[in-house]
């Protein structure tokens, strides 16, 4: 029982923070990206990874220093606000045997 818990726990640790995407994009990204530019025909984010490519895309363009951690929390808080891709499972860890 104790590594069921162990292994749920590894998992929720590895979501990245919505609230933090939210904070990063209000901060840095709001000012030219309006909710407008995500619903518009002709939005590059097609799917789940797509999503996360434009974020790394236009961080790195406005250089912010984030890191792979901060793309992906931006990329959920995205993705949970308006697009509603479905999004990969995270890997499943494993117990190490003895």
């Amino acid at each position: 029982m104790s590594c069921l818990l162990l292994l749920a726990g590894a998992a929720v640790a590895q979501e990245p923070d919505a609230e933090r995407g939210r904070l990063l994009y209000s901060n840095h990204c709001i000012e030219c990206h309006t909710e407008q530019m995500h619903w518009r025909t002709l939005h590059q984010a097609r799917d789940w990874d797509s999503l996360r490519a434009q974020v790394r895309r236009w961080q790195g363009e406005a250089r912010l220093p984030w890191s792979a951690e901060d793309i992906d929390a931006v990329a959920r808080h995205l993705n949970d606000t308006i697009y509603g891709f479905p999004r990969p499972t995270a890997p499943v860890a494993r117990a190490v045997q003895p």
